[in-house]
């Protein structure tokens, strides 16, 4: 009886470890099937993931850049000479600026300058016309006066603001300047110059932008400069350009007036300056390891069909910040250009300059700027 009981035993024993093992096999089985789909599905949707909504877009890039975002930030800032949109009416009407504009439409003009200023960070030209279609003009010799609708040139071309203090923004008097004034408004392009300060915040960084003639070395304008200065710093501007209106007509070298007061424009805390007015162009000089550019010459130049020099240039430089803090590092580039497309007039189409003639307007500058001191920011352009 006992040994028939251990058989049995034994018998049930062993049924029972190969139900077990049988159902241990099935349950990993089941498991194994499970993974498996969920890994082919999981395989499927990073194949083809889920389309998301415009927005979902929006908000996962914004992430993706937020995440892999370097903690230097790069600012450039790009500064061209004369712009006259328009025409001094006395001027015959034939190859004027309003004449290619009626033939051509508003986007000539910007044809071979949009590559360059869509793709920098801050854009500022002298703007020497008035926007109006007021008639009382001032008593001078040269009154310049383009139609509102110009203002979109401005645009087209990338141009974020413009300088107003120079001597041709009152061309038409106190409704010219004002009329100018709502048109750029209009177009949202800034504007800075005589008690006009400009702050503008570019990638979480603010540029201060201000204006002046600078016909006179007195101790009101100094005064005036180093207040502006000193208001945009309070107010948060991380760079300070100024522009000046100043210097000579057709002269090729900066008068006395010209370097003093760039320099007491850096002394006073300005971090670039550049120039315009001679309507040809003058040198670059490093000063106190920052850069007074003292004419950019004409560049979008109504006010002349035919001027004998064409050479200008725009002049970039790119400020560097570490976590929100100015670095010393120094990059600028000098781009030769020409106010026109064709050499035998202007057509107000500035283009850059490439090969010899490039070359020629190139070494010009450096030639130039050697007549003030040694040319020692050749050392920082970018190639």
């Amino acid at each position: 009886m006992n040994s028939w009981i251990k058989r049995r035993n034994a018998a049930l024993v062993c049924m029972a470890s190969i139900f077990l093992f049988s159902c241990g096999n099935a349950v990993d089985h089941g498991a194994q099937e499970v993974l498996a789909a969920r890994n082919e599905t999981a395989g499927r949707a990073a194949e083809h993931p889920p389309l998301l909504k415009p927005a979902d877009k929006a908000a996962v890039a914004q992430a993706a850049m937020k995440s892999t975002a370097p903690s230097e930030v790069r600012i450039t800032l790009s500064a061209a000479g004369d712009v006259t949109l328009g025409r001094d009416e006395n001027y015959g009407y034939a190859y004027s600026f309003d004449d290619e504009a009626k033939k051509h439409g508003l986007r000539y003009f910007t044809k071979y300058i949009e590559p360059i200023f869509q793709k920098d960070d801050f854009t500022t030209v002298n703007l020497e016309t008035t926007l109006t279609t007021s008639t009382r003009k001032a008593s001078k010799k040269f009154r310049f006066r383009g139609h509102p609708s110009y203002a979109k040139i401005l645009t087209y071309g990338g141009i974020d603001a413009v300088n107003l203090a120079n001597n041709h923004t009152y061309d038409y008097l106190q409704r010219g300047y004002n009329d100018t004034i709502a048109n750029l408004k209009k177009e949202n392009i800034g504007y800075f110059g005589r008690t006009f300060r400009l702050l503008k915040t570019v990638k979480g960084i603010q540029i201060g932008a201000l204006g002046y003639e600078g016909w006179s070395n007195t101790s009101a304008l100094r005064k005036q400069i180093a207040n502006d200065i000193r208001t945009l710093r309070k107010q948060g501007a991380d760079i300070v350009l100024i522009h000046f209106h100043w210097g000579v007509e057709r002269s090729y070298t900066p008068n006395s007036t010209q370097k003093a007061l760039g320099r007491f424009a850096i002394d006073s805390g300005a971090d670039l300056v550049v120039g315009h007015h001679p309507h040809v162009i003058q040198g670059i000089e490093e000063y106190k390891g920052k850069f007074i550019v003292y004419s950019l010459g004409n560049f979008m130049f109504g006010g002349n069909k035919n001027p004998s020099d064409k050479d200008t240039y725009v002049f970039q430089q790119t400020f560097s910040f570490q976590n929100g803090k100015r670095t010393a590092k120094k990059e600028i580039r000098v781009i030769p250009f020409r106010i026109s497309s064709v050499t035998t007039r202007n057509n107000y189409q500035p283009v850059p300059l490439t090969g010899k003639e490039a070359k020629r307007v190139k070494g010009k500058i450096v030639s130039l700027s050697a007549k003030i001191v040694k040319p020692t920011w050749t050392a920082y352009e970018a190639h």
